[in-house]
């Protein structure tokens, strides 16, 4: 029994192998969490966490350097994986939900309960997807389109958190 998605992924039928040793898949698949066989979005957003508990340890300039960093390097990561995989938006691709994570903490105090919540609040906005984010992942192709209704279902998760942590 495989602990992979499969074992060809995309319409090139690439192995965990050839994924995990190529450079741009490796970050794509969210240094291997998007080859989970089950919920590969959860697994790329489990695997930020580290990246935002590092992240959090510097000043917001840093934090915010990163991050924007992250978003617009995913652009091209995401649209040269989904080449490499013939598939547009393939699930194991979990740039985005790194980037929509760092996004949704981007502002809020860092405190654990802030990263749970967090994360409950990304993954709800990013399996949903209310408008405008659905109309985005549909209209939007190739490696923006892939990133953008991450970004904004940080924006939203983030916008929810940052006021919950206002007022609770």
């Amino acid at each position: 029994m495989s602990i992979f998605l499969n074992t060809q992924m995309g319409k090139n039928k690439l192995t965990p192998k050839q994924i995990l040793s190529d450079p741009i898949l490796f970050l794509a698949f969210g240094f291997g969490s998007g080859l989970a066989k089950k919920a590969p979005g959860t697994m790329g957003t489990l695997a930020a966490i580290p990246v935002y508990w590092l992240f959090a340890q510097s000043n917001l300039f840093i934090y915010s350097l990163l991050t924007l960093i992250v978003t617009i390097i995913g652009i091209p990561i995401c649209e040269i994986a989904a080449k490499k995989l013939d598939e547009h938006d393939f699930g194991g691709i979990v740039w985005d939900e790194i980037a929509g994570y760092l996004i949704t903490l981007w502002f809020v105090p860092f405190s654990w309960q802030a990263v749970i919540l967090g994360f409950i609040l990304f993954r709800f906005f990013d399996i949903l997807k209310p408008w405008p984010i659905k109309w985005i992942d549909r209209q939007i192709h190739g490696g923006l389109g892939i990133m953008l209704d991450d970004v904004l279902a940080g924006i939203f998760a983030g916008a929810l958190l940052l006021w919950a942590s206002a007022y609770f």
